[in-house]
Order: structure tokens, then sequence, then C-alpha cells
């Protein structure tokens, strides 16, 4: 995006004095590893190069002033004071308040500010805009009022706490973390557990990775928690027998298989996918290390049935495009996000490339009535100050 357009527009409208310092923070993609993150396990994801930017200025006052200068489903104006305690009525003005009192209470004197929000990342579409959005923020606070050494690892954290404690969503810290810690060119393989973490190179010559946005836009909430409490269900069921394990993340597929009758079936189901899940991780290492795309796109074949089949998070517009995705010799496709809508993540061969964006688009629209939209995908930098 032009960053001059983006100062233009900050001052246009908090005042032609306003000198904005801008700062950028990607969206992700997650390769693999689905609803992993929570049960303490693997994931793969990358940051990309869209994103969420953000202009902000110190106003000198107690009171915050936003203006989220795309957003279209809610008033796009919202002002707090900071020391008034009172959440947001607006969803996206509670990312920025909890981003502002987590800050705070890190122990950051923050002051009012005024802030423009802009960016080139579809909402709802599973390239986790909200993560985004909340480190961009406490990047840029910790940067203007406090002392700008805050370390990654804690402001993921903080960004996790922001959907737990504001947004009422208990989400995983993949999202925050790849966001935060991204690195052009490489994937990250993240132990949700420890927290440890390699980059691994991804050299996709002879193949495009490319996302197509269903246009079915998800706000997580009562599905995603009813997952992670059926994860949960499934360790309680399998400690009985198995005292050692503490999480999902611990167990084989035998273990989980053993303890099925102690288990409703849509909590066994579950807690076997995120088993399976774990697994395809660690494969999916291996696959970049030998540079196999053919069973990396097997992993993301698999990925997808067990998204739909065994996790329950999928949609039939995601499943059309996967299903597209075989019949037009993509190596392999996935839905990728959350859950129910978003993106399905595609590994291409260059050669096919062009007649499987074509059939998609055409066979996709003639089924649903509208159009997919199309984003290649770059992987980038993590959050950064720009200007």
């Amino acid at each position: 995006m032009d960053i001059q357009k983006i100062k233009a527009s900050f001052q246009s409208h908090f005042g032609k004095d306003a000198y904005p310092y801008i700062f950028f923070s990607p969206g992700r993609i997650n390769l693999i590893g689905e609803h992993t993150d929570y049960n303490l396990g693997y994931v793969c994801p990358a940051a990309i190069d869209k994103g969420i930017y953000v202009a902000i200025s110190p106003n000198g006052t107690d009171t915050v002033n936003l203006f989220a200068m795309d957003q279209k489903d809610e008033p796009a104006v919202y002002s707090f004071d900071i020391r008034s305690g009172q959440l947001p009525a607006l969803r996206w003005a509670k990312y920025i308040y909890g981003a502002t009192m987590e800050t705070v209470g890190n122990g950051v004197n923050v002051k009012g500010y005024d802030a423009l929000i802009t960016g080139d990342l579809p909402d709802g579409a599973g390239l986790s805009s909200s993560a985004a959005l909340v480190c961009a923020f406490l990047f840029a606070l910790d940067s203007l009022f406090g002392t700008g050494n805050t370390d990654r690892f804690t402001l993921a954290r903080m960004g996790q706490a922001v959907e737990h404690k504001y947004l009422g969503l208990k989400c995983g810290i993949m999202d925050q973390f790849a966001s935060l810690h991204g690195k052009k060119d490489n994937l990250i393989l993240l132990d949700c557990r420890s927290l440890e973490y390699d980059y691994i190179p991804i050299n996709t010559k002879g193949f495009r990775l490319v996302m197509l946005n269903t246009c079915v836009k998800h706000a997580l909430g009562t599905e995603y928690n009813e997952r992670r409490q059926s994860c949960e269900n499934g360790v309680a069921a399998l400690k009985k027998v198995y005292p050692a394990i503490e999480s999902l993340r611990d167990a084989t597929v035998e273990q989980i298989d053993s303890v099925k009758d102690s288990l409703s079936e849509t909590d066994y189901r579950r807690s076997k996918y995120v088993i399976q899940e774990d697994n395809r991780v660690l494969e999916t290492r291996s696959a970049l290390n030998e540079g196999n795309m053919q069973q990396l796109g097997d992993i993301l074949y698999a990925g997808h049935d067990g998204e739909s089949k065994w996790f329950e998070i999928s949609c039939a517009e995601s499943d059309f495009l996967v299903q597209i995705a075989k019949e037009c010799g993509v190596t392999g496709a996935r839905q990728m996000g959350g859950g129910f809508g978003g993106c399905v993540i595609n590994l291409v061969k260059e050669e096919l490339y062009d007649n499987f964006i074509k059939t998609a688009q055409k066979l996709f629209a003639d089924r649903f009535g509208h159009q997919i939209l199309v984003y290649p995908i770059s992987v980038g930098q993590g959050t950064c100050r720009l200007a």
C-alpha cells in the first residue's frame, strides 16, 4: 500500500498538523496445523505480504480516537477514554481497546492517541486479520509510549490475552506469533507448548501457492469454543488411563482409539483429528526439507479431509473448491483458518495454474452465484514500523 496516501488520509481526518507513525502487521497463512495450537501441539504458519497498516500519533489527552477507514459493517469512527474501563460496543474497537489495556497492564504509561486503520487483508478470510490488528497496536503502543523493547514472545502472549479477555475467544497463540515473528521466504515450525520454533525455508520453484477466498465470512465464537471443549474432554478421558498425558499433543491415535467408548462420538472424532493433524505438521517439515512437493500436497488434502469429516469446520464452498482442485490436478489444497469459510490454500504446478484459476472461478460462480477472490501468496516479514 502507498504509505504517503495513508499519511494523507490520516491528516485529512485528524488534522493537517498531525504527523503519524506508520506500523504494519501481516496476516498469516497456516500451511498445516489447524486447531492444534490451543492443544499445545505443532503448527506451520508464515507471515504474508498483506496485512494491517496503522497510522498513529499521540494526542496529549487520555482519549483514543479511532478511524477504521475500510470498515463497512459497523461505524468507522470510535473514541474511548483510556481510564474509563468501559469495553467498546463495536467489535473492531474491542481489539484496539484490548491491546491498549494489555499494554497498560504491561507497565506502559499509555496516553491518548489518534489512529487510522487500513489494510489489504480481507476480514473473515481466515488470514488472521484480527491478530494482525492487535499485533500492530501492541507493537505501536510499546514503541510510542514504552521502551520499544518488549520481546515478541511477550507481545504474542498479550495478543492472545486480548482475544481471551475482550472478545471471549479462547484461541491459541499461533496467529499472533506468526504475525510478530514472520521471516521472508520462511515458514515457522512452532511448538505451541514450549514456544520453541524453527524457520523452514520454502522453495516452491515450479509451483505457486494461491489462496481462493470463498467470500463466506467467518467470525469465530461459539463453534470454536465448542471444539476446544471437545478437545479438553478428550484429554480428560485419556488422563484416566494414561496419567502422563497433559494435552492431545501427547497422545497417539492408538491411545485415543482405546478410550473411544468413554467419549461422545463428536468428542472422539474431534480429538482424533487433532492428534492426526499434529502428525501432519511434522510430516510437512520432512516433506519441505526433502523438497517433496507431492508428499506436501497429499498432506494438504488429508488435512482438509480431516477438517471436513472429522473436526467439522469446513463448509460447502470450501469442500467444492478442494474438489475442483483435485479434478484440475492441483498438487494439494485445503481450507485454511479457524473454519466455517474463508480461504482455501492451493499448491499448484506453474503449468496448471491459469487453467485451474479460470475453471475454479467459473464453476464456483455457477454453483454459488458469486465470485471467488484470488490471492497469490508471498511469504513476508513480521510486524514492523514502516515510517
